[in-house]
């Protein structure tokens, strides 16, 4: 494991490198993906509109809504779009037409949290750390190693 130290000089490196945060996210390296969500993490936490749940998961409230929320085991239907630090979508209902539906038991930690903090009508935009997303293994050609995940969500149902 990279000390602080090393950590600091790897970060500054890819500041002084002119690498962007939206290219750090292309990084090819689970070490690289890691330090690009982290960094984008901490960078997003300072915003006035952010909150972090004590897992390290992000939310923003884009829309509330209304009613209760769903436990761990409900099975909910969504609409939502899944997008790569850089911006690149890698998942959409909206694209498919129909939304999605399934136990949140059954899906990564991040949306197992984040949808028991909705309500029925409410859209969030989750900034789902690789721990809560497919940390090490990543999932396909589009989610690498360590990736950090940004999911807009709407919960239509439970």
């Amino acid at each position: 494991m990279i000390n602080t130290r090393h950590r600091v000089i790897a970060l500054l490196t890819i500041l002084f490198l002119g690498i962007s945060m939206s290219s750090m996210a292309n990084a090819t390296s689970p070490e690289e993906n890691r330090i690009a969500g982290e960094t984008f993490l901490a960078e997003n936490a300072k915003k006035a509109n952010i909150v972090t749940t004590a897992s390290g998961l992000q939310y923003e409230v884009l829309t509330e809504g209304e009613g209760f929320s769903p436990s761990a085991t409900t099975t909910v239907t969504v609409h939502y779009q899944g997008t790569t630090l850089d911006g690149k979508e890698f998942d959409s209902s909206y694209k498919r037409g129909s939304p999605a539906s399934f136990p949140l038991n059954r899906v990564i930690a991040g949306w197992t949290e984040g949808l028991q903090l909705m309500n029925v009508g409410a859209k969030y935009r989750f900034f789902i750390p690789s721990h809560l997303a497919y940390g090490q293994r990543g999932a396909g050609a589009d989610i690498g190693p360590n990736s950090t995940l940004i999911f807009e969500v709407e919960l239509i149902k439970f």
